[in-house]
């Protein structure tokens, strides 16, 4: 089959979506079955053409027309490709979703504006990592930050909306001027001054040394604000709740993970890893983000910003699995920078994967009930059966509980982190082994974080009417959760045959091929099988067998079954849905723990009644301090704001003011180029 053929049909039919959006959108049950049906069909073909890459050759297709930058046009080789087929399976369940989620909007607000965005958004992100030239990518990139922009501020009638979307953009386009800086001078340091993408391979090489640690820097920040990474993290916490879940799940399960291809594209293959900080530098702020991600999720009772902050633990842990190879590869390392690599990569694979299941059960749930508030729910799992199995299945893979993905990816992670023994520089030798106790605690405190989510959400009595009175989601809803949280499964049992195919997209960075060392049959170990091994097929075999073994022998050799029906043990009081465990009450302890991070307020309301000694209702709250918008940001845009209202003075509205401006210019700058 032809790659080039459907990655035009990808295109075509993306397009088409967008189009048919248009026309039917006075329609809305007909708009969105055909807009993001269109946008199904589109990321299937990205699939298919992700895999015939992936298992063929390269594929590359050229705009007719030149430019003055060069030519613009799309390239896909495995890396890309690896992603193309990440964004593409998340977005073929997304879009299956969407069909029955948009119900939310029939007659609210514009199906049509939703369809013509939706498809949009999904082109943006195929074209940010196919693209071929670095203007094209500069462009396609705005244009993927503009399109999630108003996607973000779909509900614009709601309070809040505008400054979250605001926020957002502001945060992208920082991030955005640092890439652009980079990517046009390293363009002028290729042997041609070409922008095209096949110039830069190697570029790094003619750069004196300062100025390569300088592009490495600006482009981490560039891509690490798109990226998430912690303290420039702050758009996503208001961006994701902000946005549609179904747009919440692809913006945090594939959009982020453009900001990690570029970063692996531009150190592995256009600079080079030779400086060991550069890595270091990458391992220290992903630790940092891994370790208070998963903590201010635990703080967080809206379930969308505990899934947005789990993101920036987990894009933490993906750059911990690429620091780790960073630091490896400098030092010739290359077995161990290529297991590290391919850890990061299965981690990239499975965080889209579950963290789509999780946003789409956060939107199901969001669908039945109404509202994102925790403490507001309780006892879906017994109205809500397939939306509480499916969100199970992405809690327990995002928790590393084996044999999901989440588990393979993050041991991997772990083994490829304590080889570091193997380096005899003492700084790594303490920084290593600093970031593999930081991620043993992020994966604990994450374990804690989703069993409170999934307790306090589906388990106990409904704390609301809306949680009392839930209903089953449609069926597309269901497919589309359900068709990520099969993936969760089958690519953390099956990662034994998943792992060569990666290993294909690594080798050509890291110089040599790690699958035959980490892969031998069932079994999978980190290069050297002395060292530790597991094999999640067998515990996913011994799962299937001993569960059902053990219920056969307890009801042949357990003796009769007796049921006893009595009130669960309620201290004396009738148990109600206001004296059972909240999500507040879940955390506590921890907030008490690492106080000195958290920076507890209490917080105590009251309303009065007439008489000044009765009380009506007394709420109490502890209030997590933001330490990052206080700290850092508000300073800043303090700042900006003192400075700008001295400069408004200039803007005096006087001919005389403004002729006595330009005679000043003009009088400096024939000093200067006199």
């Amino acid at each position: 089959m032809d790659a080039d053929l459907f990655f035009f049909l990808l295109i075509a039919t993306g397009m088409a979506g967008a189009l048919l959006a248009v026309v039917l959108r006075h329609q809305d049950r007909t708009c969105a079955s055909a807009s993001f049906g269109a946008a199904a069909l589109s990321a299937l073909f990205g699939t298919i053409v992700s895999i015939l890459v992936l298992t063929g050759s390269p594929m590359s297709l050229q705009l007719p027309f030149d430019t003055p930058f060069g030519h613009f046009g799309f390239t896909l080789d495995r890396l890309s490709a690896f992603f193309l087929l990440v964004i593409s399976v998340v977005s073929f369940a997304v879009s299956i979703y969407s069909i029955g989620y948009s119900k939310e909007y029939d007659g609210k607000y514009s199906i049509g504006l939703l369809g013509f965005l939706f498809n949009l958004f999904l082109l943006s992100m195929t074209f940010v990592i196919s693209a071929s030239n670095a203007i094209f990518f500069l462009i396609v990139w705005e244009a993927m930050s503009l399109t999630s922009y108003l996607l973000v501020v779909y509900e614009n009638r709601k309070d809040g909306i505008a400054s979250s979307g605001l926020l957002y953009v502001v945060m992208t386009h920082l991030g955005t001027a640092l890439i652009m800086i980079a990517l046009i001078m390293m363009g002028l340091y290729t042997q041609d001054h070409s922008f095209d993408f096949s110039s830069y391979s190697g570029v790094g090489a003619l750069m004196p040394s300062a100025l390569k640690s300088t592009l490495f820097v600006l482009l981490f920040i560039g891509f690490g604000t798109k990226a998430g990474i912690i303290p420039l993290h702050v758009w996503l916490p208001y961006a994701h709740p902000a946005a549609p879940s179904n747009v919440s799940a692809l913006m945090s399960g594939v959009m982020v993970k453009t900001a990690i291809f570029m970063m692996i594209r531009t150190f592995f293959d256009f600079l080079g890893v030779t400086d060991t900080w550069w890595g270091l530098l990458v391992l220290l702020a992903a630790s940092i983000s891994a370790l208070l991600g998963v903590m201010y999720a635990l703080m967080e009772t809206d379930i969308k910003r505990v899934l947005a902050y789990s993101t920036v633990e987990n894009v933490g842990i993906i750059l911990i699995g690429l620091g780790a190879a960073m630091v490896f590869q400098s030092y010739n390392l290359s077995l161990l920078a290529g297991l590290a690599l391919i850890a990061t990569l299965l981690h990239v694979m499975n965080h889209a994967l579950f963290k789509g299941a999780l946003f789409m059960g956060a939107g199901s749930i969001l669908f039945a009930t109404h509202t994102r508030d925790m403490e507001k729910l309780g006892g879906l799992a017994k109205r809500m059966k397939w939306t509480g199995i499916i969100f199970f299945i992405g809690a327990l893979s995002i928790a590393a509980i084996p044999p999901f993905n989440g588990f393979v990816s993050e041991w991997l992670i772990f083994q490829s982190l304590l080889q570091s023994f193997q380096i005899a520089d003492v700084t790594v030798k303490i920084l290593l082994p600093v970031a593999i106790a930081v991620l043993a605690l992020t994966g604990a405190l994450a374990a804690v974080c989703f069993v409170r989510l999934f307790g306090i959400t589906f388990l106990a009595k409904p704390r609301s009417e809306h949680a009392e009175h839930a209903k089953e989601v449609p069926r597309t809803m269901l497919v589309g959760s359900g068709i990520v949280a099969f993936l969760c499964i089958a690519t953390g049992v099956m990662s034994f045959a998943i792992i060569p195919y990666v290993d294909q997209v690594t080798t050509p960075l890291v110089g040599v091929s790690a699958a035959s060392s980490i892969v031998n049959g069932f079994v999978i170990s980190p290069t050297n099988d002395q060292f530790s091994t597991m094999s999640p097929f067998a515990v996913a075999i011994l799962i299937a067998i001993m569960v059902p073994l053990v219920i056969v022998i307890s009801n042949r050799y357990g003796g009769k079954r007796t049921t006893v029906v009595e009130d669960t043990w309620d201290c004396g009081t009738p148990l109600t849905a206001h004296n059972q465990y909240t999500g507040t009450a879940y955390s506590n302890p921890l907030v008490r723990v690492f106080s000195y991070i958290y920076r507890p307020r209490p917080e105590v309301r009251t309303e009065s009644t007439s008489s000044p000694y009765v009380k009506k209702k007394v709420s109490y709250a502890f209030v997590v301090v933001p330490v990052f918008e206080k700290y850092l940001y508000q300073p800043v845009v303090g700042s900006m704001v003192f400075i700008a209202r001295r400069v408004t003075r200039i803007q005096a509205g006087s001919i005389q003011a403004y002729l006595a401006y330009i005679f000043a210019t003009l009088v400096f700058l024939l000093i200067i180029f006199r």
